[in-house]
């Protein structure tokens, strides 16, 4: 998955330095909201097919809101000391991290609302994250625990980095991974426009 989403990166940036234009390409950049409507409501289908997940989420109560809330506002502190450290404005340092590791949906929503030199510098810092959550989530389950698994793949946890989670962890954390990966996803569109605007 990884080195796919690498090679689709590449492709397009060999694609844009071309100079080629072809219909199906330009259909799809004139239309790249449409898309991101499209990929949310499969991950919406995903979720609402397993009801034994849901089944097991209720059962937690309020209780499962704090490891979304963590994984939200540590990765907000992170793009807060990251945009002092490299000097971006605060309110760009923290929208990028308000990605939470969905780099498609950042990036092209970054891109719409600040230009292609940031949405570049969200696709790149969140497809990051992801990578390095494929890493650091056996090092962490290891030394750590099994629920702070999940703060590495923010929005992710639900889908490229639950095989991870399968793998690493228990049944218990995979309930809760795939609860913080929608709950997470859902903000996303929302923390990125508070944060770029407001901040």
């Amino acid at each position: 998955m990884v080195w796919i989403a690498v090679a689709a990166l590449l492709g397009g940036i060999l694609y844009g330095l071309s100079g080629l234009q072809l219909a199906p390409v330009s259909l799809l950049t004139q239309n790249s909201q449409l898309v991101l409507y499209a990929l949310m409501f499969l991950v919406g289908i995903s979720v609402g097919l397993n009801k034994d997940v849901l089944r097991r989420i209720r059962s937690y109560q309020l209780r499962v809101l704090v490891i979304p809330a963590g994984v939200v506002a540590g990765s907000l502190a992170g793009g807060l000391v990251c945009s002092l450290i490299t000097g971006l404005p605060v309110n760009q340092g923290t929208a990028i991290a308000s990605g939470l590791g969905w780099y498609s949906l950042s990036g092209v929503m970054l891109t719409e609302m600040a230009g292609a030199h940031l949405g570049s510098i969200t696709f790149l810092s969140n497809l990051l994250r992801e990578i390095l959550s494929f890493f650091s989530i056996p090092w962490v389950s290891r030394h750590l625990n099994f629920y702070t698994c999940i703060a590495p793949a923010g929005a992710t946890s639900e889908d490229t980095t639950l095989p991870m989670m399968i793998r690493y962890t228990n049944e218990e954390t995979v309930v809760l991974s795939v609860f913080n990966g929608v709950l997470c996803s859902a903000l996303v569109p929302f923390l990125i426009r508070a944060c770029y605007r407001f901040l």
